[in-house]
């Protein structure tokens, strides 16, 4: 799920991305919203509220939603800068590691909101996990090839709606093609996706209501597990590989 192989990925593969990450991603949107009042994974509305901003007199809340658009594309950024030196180092893990300082990052910075809480402080924490929102979504969808967005729902919802068009048309016209099959398997990954993040927010508020911050404490900590473990069923995977074929 979280090794990007020379081979193909297969739609099984990416629902199980989709189902970890956009679920991740919808629980960390809602218990933002909870805490701070705001979506970090929601750059469509921030940047409306950007531009409304612009036209008032207001220039503090003018950098802040700039600021908030500028942190998740820079995590985008980031995410992909790392990737590129896995690649070019052959570091096959590297997805895993991304997702793996992620978790710890968002870790900490719930350790910090459950013992230094301040409403002085929520604007650079909300900025914060802008930025960890823009290396999620960035992460999943290198690792998709774009299949899977974990945050973009507009965009996923876009794709469903193509998806859907092609393969309700194909079957009107008795098309099995290749294609055809291929969109249909496209239109079960949007859906998962969809179903994922929808859920993981409902989850998200009902947990922060209940728990506070521990619920994003144990969904920084749920991550690291998820990418820790990866790490190390691969590298027992290959260890073994290469013992045996050294023999």
């Amino acid at each position: 799920m979280l090794i990007k192989l020379k081979k193909e990925r297969t739609h099984q593969e990416d629902r199980r991305l989709a189902l970890w990450l956009a679920t991740s991603a919808g629980l960390l949107n809602a218990i933002a919203l909870g805490a701070f009042g705001f979506f970090p994974s929601h750059m469509t509305g921030n940047t409306s509220q950007f531009s409304s901003e612009v036209s008032s007199t207001d220039l503090s809340d003018i950098i802040f939603f700039a600021t908030l658009i500028l942190s998740f594309v820079t995590g985008a950024i980031i995410a992909r800068v790392i990737v590129l030196w896995g690649i070019v180092k052959n570091v096959r893990l590297i997805f895993c590691q991304v997702l793996f300082i992620e978790g710890v990052l968002l870790a900490a910075v719930s350790l910090y909101e459950m013992y230094f809480h301040t409403l002085t402080t929520n604007r650079e924490i909300i900025v914060f996990l802008c930025g960890l929102m823009g290396i999620h979504n960035s992460t999943s969808t290198q690792l998709s090839g774009g299949r899977v967005r974990s945050t973009h729902i507009t965009g996923t919802l876009t794709d469903a709606g193509i998806a859907l068009a092609s393969v309700v048309v194909a079957m009107l016209r008795r098309d099995y093609s290749k294609d055809t099959a291929a969109q249909s398997s496209q239109l079960k990954t949007h859906l998962t996706t969809l179903f994922s993040f929808i859920t993981g927010g409902i989850a998200g508020l009902l947990l922060f209501r209940e728990f506070g911050f521990h619920a994003m404490l144990a969904l920084g900590l749920m991550l690291t597990f998820v990418a820790a473990f990866s790490i190390i069923s691969t590298s027992l995977r290959v260890r073994k590989v290469r013992t045996v074929l050294s023999k």
